[in-house]
Order: C-alpha cells, then structure tokens, then sequence
C-alpha cells in the first residue's frame, strides 16, 4: 500500500523541514526523487543522505526565468515526471495598513504565480505522457482557510493555491491526473523552532489537538495523496493542523 516504486516526483523547498519529510517520505516509498530549493549546499546534503534516486534540481522561486524551465530540467533528470509537490513558499508578513507593495508583490510571486507555472508546466508533461496516472499537490496553509492576522499576503496566496488548484483538478481530472491540497497548521520545523515557551504555549492553545504537528505527518498525507490508492481524490484540501479549520 502507498508505494511509489517507478514514480518520478519533483520535491520544490525541500530544504525545509516539510519538504525534506515529504523527499524522504516519497524516496522510502521508492520514488526517484528530484528536490530542489534555493540553498545548493543542504539540497547537495539531503541528495547524500537518500542517495540512490535522488537528484539535485536548484530554483529560486523568485526567478522567473530559472521557474520557467523547473520542470523541462526535472523531466530531463528523471526521464519523466509523474508527481509534483509544491511546497516552497515565503511569508513577509505585516498588518494590512501598513503593509508595503513589494512585500504583497514578492509573496505573491513566489507562493502563487511560481507555483501556477510549475502546475502548467507539469499538467503538459503528464498529458503528453499519456500514462493515466499524474499527482499534483499543493502545500497551501490553514491560514489561506481561516486567515490570520499581519498574513493578509500569505494568506491570500494560500487561498488563492486552493481556488487554483480546484480549477485545475477540473481541467485534468479525465486523464487520470489529479490536483490537490493539503492545509497544515503549526508544524515543528525550523520556522518555529525559533518561537519562545510563551508563544508556544500560545500557539497550542487555539489548536484543538494542543499540539504542534510533526513534518512526518503532512509527509504522510501527501504520500497518500500521491498514491495509486489516493487516485479517486481531486480538488480537494486535506486540512493536517490539529482542528483548527473544520471543513
């Protein structure tokens, strides 16, 4: 059950603490795996650390030209392309009022419009593959379901993932591929870890389970969806945050 032998999965921020469980994840299940990040050095790392079926593929989400041709360099590394996780993203966050145009405009092109052109880059790669089987999988957050105070940008490119990413499952659904997203809430990662006891302790409190969620937990939930057994799932958002958005 959930395996992903013979699979080819592209890993996007997989220098962060979910993206690297998801590389892993997906590589134990036996998927070639390509990862890709900003930072060289820890790709080249976590490359080492899974060894065989693992591919270094370097982007800087911000770059247009460089995620322009992502998945054309992913499919040439991996000889193909069946599942695309997108799970890089950024926060610059600030309170509406004072919130600064470059800081809307670099959030949204980095979490939204990157994200839109590795999701048509990789629907074409799949539908010309013609093999009946494609996964996409989007890392949207719980703050693009509920919002959340100062994230005005981040959460609107996180809803704006979850409207994208229902389209999309619409358009290539009759093809055996689908699209979807998974919503994660407070998760033990490097972002966090810098947070004191007492924002901690803050933060556990609005989440029903009362507790933070583990990087192994959304990995699994993409492992699913990214299955053989996950293929009757499309359009949907899988909420992973403990209860804080109940849909």
């Amino acid at each position: 059950m959930f395996d992903l032998t013979g699979k080819k999965a592209l890993v996007t921020g997989a220098t962060g603490g979910i993206g690297g469980a998801i590389a892993r994840t997906f590589h134990t299940a036996g998927a070639t795996v390509a990862i890709s990040g900003r930072n060289e050095d820890k790709l080249n790392e976590l490359a080492k650390e899974l060894g065989d079926r693992a591919f270094v593929v370097p982007c800087d989400l911000a770059d247009r030209e460089s995620v322009g041709t992502l998945i054309d360099r992913t499919t040439k590394a991996l000889d193909g392309l069946d599942i695309l996780v997108n799970n890089a993203g950024m926060t610059k966050d600030n309170l509406f009022m004072v919130m600064k145009d470059d800081q809307w405009d670099d959030v949204v092109a980095v979490n939204l419009t990157s994200t839109f052109m590795l999701m048509r880059a990789a629907a074409r790669s799949m539908m010309r593959a013609r093999t009946g089987y494609g996964r996409i999988i989007n890392i949207s957050s719980v703050s693009g379901v509920v919002g959340n105070p100062g994230q005005g940008n981040y959460a609107a490119t996180k809803a704006g993932m979850i409207g994208m990413t229902k389209s999309l499952a619409r358009e290539v659904a009759s093809r055996g591929i689908t699209a979807n997203c998974i919503a994660p809430g407070f998760v033990k990662t490097p972002m966090t870890d810098g947070l004191n006891e007492k924002q901690m302790a803050q933060a556990a409190e609005i989440i029903p389970a009362g507790r933070f969620g583990e990087p192994d937990e959304i990995a699994a939930g993409a492992l699913y969806l990214a299955s053989q057994e996950g293929g009757y799932i499309t359009g949907q958002t899988l909420h992973i945050n403990g209860g804080m958005a109940m849909i």
